[in-house]
């Protein structure tokens, strides 16, 4: 990994500048500490943490702030998923733009929204499709409404079990 510039730009300045302010570094570095992760500078600001001991979430590797997390090391993440590092990349602006800390509970309305459209988080999730469901190592799945399906056989079976036992109590 031979990326790491020895100069940032203005923008990528900002960037890191702004995500320790809003607080999602500091985070992402706090997280990264509780999963025994080994920290080091990585590109554009970013600070890597490989090796992160916790199986939550489950990913090949996410972004906290200006902390990239993975449990693998990033040359093994990287030979997986070439593009890995501009995803992640696009998610540490996705925290600046969000405000910081903002971007978690958002992320988890798309990804929730994303399921109940296509049974994946990722597919229909406006933050990983901006920032390359491809280069994530996510396929797109067809809007299929699975998720709402899903919940709809529930729903139904919470509605119809009541009824079966009432009927069999008689």
């Amino acid at each position: 990994m031979a990326h790491q510039p020895t100069t940032l730009s203005r923008a990528q300045r900002l960037r890191r500048a702004g995500n320790l302010v809003n607080l999602s570094t500091p985070l992402g570095l706090l997280i990264a500490a509780v999963g025994a992760a080994r920290r080091r500078p990585g590109p554009n600001g970013l600070t890597l943490a490989e090796g992160y001991a916790i199986p939550f979430p489950p990913a090949g590797a996410f972004t906290v702030g200006n902390v990239v997390i993975t449990p693998l090391t990033f040359a093994a993440l990287t030979a997986r998923q070439p593009e890995v590092m501009e995803h992640e990349d696009a998610h540490a602006w996705q925290y600046l733009w969000c405000g910081g800390l903002p971007f978690l509970p958002l992320y988890a309305l798309a990804a929730g929204w994303s399921w109940l459209r296509t049974g994946d988080v990722a597919s229909a999730n406006v933050f990983e499709r901006a920032a390359g469901l491809a280069r994530g190592g996510y396929r797109e799945a067809p809007v299929s409404n699975a998720g709402f399906r899903t919940l709809a056989r529930a729903a139904q079976t919470l509605t119809l079990k009541p009824r079966r036992l009432a009927e069999r109590s008689r």
